[in-house]
């Protein structure tokens, strides 16, 4: 995914859409980062609830006398059976085993290289087992005094606000599993527990969860057909998959039963924004301000704002949303948001002053963790950069820091480098395929990776068939990358241009048409755009500022 989305909407237990709002991260094209979400409670009647950015409260339906298979931890994501979904949204036995985090997913990843391709399901099993690891023990390497705060408060899902205050979704699973043993007929409880699952699986780079997630929130649907809370859920969930065109759908069926709904408000916006409606999703963010004005909206406006280049509004709203947040995790990701704006424009030392108010108020959010790094690396602080990076790959390792950190290391170029930059972007292939098997549209992503770390055909393949979905200036880009990496100039430069078109102001797209106008033929405009990139932000890449500057040199050699 490309654009900063946020997920967030918090209601007061027992008074509907109350516009208390708590934001949702900003995605890294890796997967999408979710802060604190609405929260909403299930009590002993099982009817008090939330719509949010991670769902609302809404319930599900279970038969006492069924199994339980739920434990809160990632179940095998094959196919189930009609009763092997039923299980897999039934609450948690204490004692009932699952099979191994790493077990699981190399399991997944083997069963999507079966088919015609033995040598890379071996190579893609043995990356899984290693992204296994970082799922399973990257907590002991971010320190184990946190383990028992589990997930960051930013990241947590609509869950008791008990719990919520303890940041740890985890625990506010267990509970909820726990509550759905007494109360299954508790619809709001089930479209709850969905959502905590998409949390999970985006929060811990984890897609298992999603089919998870899926069971509960039908449950709750089939316990009660119009519940918006869990249709908005659904729009969460296939937001998560990047499935945008059925985002909006379900978002535009929960908001005829809830105008009000603040997470289908947010999702609407997201799902028109990542489908490329950029006129649609700017009429949708001004509807939201009226119904349910707040952070979730503030930061979708500034971010419609900054795909326009119009930088100056985008900031001026940030700060007034950081004004306004009083939440750990509405300061974190207000702050996490400010500091990605400020880096994309160059400027590293504000970039970092808010990504360390943002760790102020919550010392793990993914994002801020993330940004700090990148802000640190193009600063010249390389040896700092790494070593964040590698603590945050360790617990979270999603495709974005993991193809930062493979630049890092290709960058300084020490011995056993190359190794280990291999070793990152062989774990965004095992990510890739994991996702796929959960029903993640991981072509963004694949194509991305792919064109500087990968098979160059896949990463065209990927590309085209994401272009063939929605038209974003990401996309745009990504096609027009994966074209010149294939030798496919004269294809690409249309799609370049059409990525920088809506003034968007982003140094990697300027550098990837700068590129592609040299090899077309157009010298001058080559060097404009080369130019514009390292001036924007001279440090967008480690590897690609690196390459802008030669090509530039070239250019200007040949003058």
């Amino acid at each position: 995914m490309s654009p900063r989305t946020n997920d967030g909407e918090r209601e007061q237990p027992g008074q509907p859409d109350s516009g208390r709002p708590t934001p949702k991260a900003r995605h890294a094209t890796s997967g999408d980062h979710v802060p604190e979400t609405e929260t909403g409670t299930t009590g002993a009647s099982g009817t008090t609830g939330a719509s949010g950015t991670t769902g609302s409260a809404s319930g599900a339906e279970a038969e006492e006398t069924e199994t339980a298979t739920e434990t809160g931890e990632p179940t095998e994501p094959a196919r189930p059976t009609p009763a092997e979904a039923r299980e897999a949204t039934e609450p948690a036995r204490p004692t009932a085993p699952e099979p191994a985090v790493g077990d699981v997913r190399v399991a997944a990843v083997r069963r999507v290289g079966a088919a015609g391709r033995r040598w890379r399901a071996v190579h893609l099993g043995a990356c899984a087992a290693m992204l296994a690891v970082a799922l399973t023990a990257g907590a002991v390497a971010l320190g184990a005094a946190h383990e028992q705060r589990g997930m960051p408060v930013a990241a947590a899902a609509a869950v008791s606000p008990g719990l919520l205050a303890g940041g740890d979704l985890d625990a506010s699973i267990t509970a909820l599993q726990a509550h759905l043993r007494a109360q299954p007929r508790d619809f709001g409880g089930w479209a709850t527990l969905g959502l905590a699952y998409v949390e999970q699986a985006r929060t811990k780079g984890d897609p298992s969860r999603y089919p998870q997630a899926e069971q509960a929130l039908e449950r709750s649907l089939a316990l009660r057909a119009d519940n918006d809370q869990a249709l908005a859920g659904r729009a969460a969930l296939a937001a998560a998959r990047h499935d945008f065109a059925g985002a909006l759908s379900f978002a535009d069926r929960t908001l005829k039963q809830n105008p009000y709904n603040e997470r289908a408000l947010s999702s609407r916006i997201d799902a028109l924004v990542e489908l490329g409606r950029y006129d649609d999703a700017d009429a949708a963010v001004c509807t939201a301000d009226r119904r349910r004005p707040g952070v979730p909206v503030f930061t979708r406006y500034a971010y419609v704002h900054e795909l326009r280049g119009d930088v100056t509004t985008a900031r001026r709203v940030l700060d007034r949303a950081l004004a306004a947040s009083s939440s750990p995790g509405d300061i974190a990701y207000v702050a996490a948001q400010l500091g990605q704006l400020a880096w994309s424009q160059g400027d590293y030392a504000t970039a970092l002053s808010h990504y360390a108010r943002a760790l102020a108020a919550d010392e793990n959010y993914l994002p801020a963790l993330e940004g700090r790094a990148r802000a640190q690396a193009a600063s010249g602080r390389q040896a700092e950069a790494i070593k964040g990076l590698e603590l945050i790959v360790a617990r979270y390792p999603l495709p974005g820091p993991l193809v930062e950190l493979g630049e890092l290391y290709e960058a300084r170029a020490r011995a056993g480098d190359a190794a280990k930059a291999a070793e990152q972007y062989a774990l965004v292939d095992a990510w890739t395929a994991i996702a796929r098997a959960n029903g993640v549209n991981a072509d963004l992503d694949t194509a991305l990776a792919a064109a500087d770390h990968g098979d160059r055909a896949t990463a065209l393949r990927a590309a085209r068939d994401d272009w063939s979905r929605r038209h974003t200036v990401h996309t745009a880009d990504a096609l027009a990358w994966a074209l010149h990496v294939n030798g496919k100039d004269a294809e690409a430069l249309p799609y370049a241009r059409q990525a920088t078109a809506t003034g968007y102001r982003n140094a990697s797209f300027l550098y990837h048409l700068g590129v592609i106008e040299k090899a077309t033929g157009h010298p001058q405009d080559a060097r404009t755009h080369l130019s514009a990139a390292l001036k924007l932000n001279p440090g967008f890449s480690a590897l690609g500022a690196r390459e802008a500057r030669t090509a530039l040199k070239t250019l200007e050699a040949a003058k």
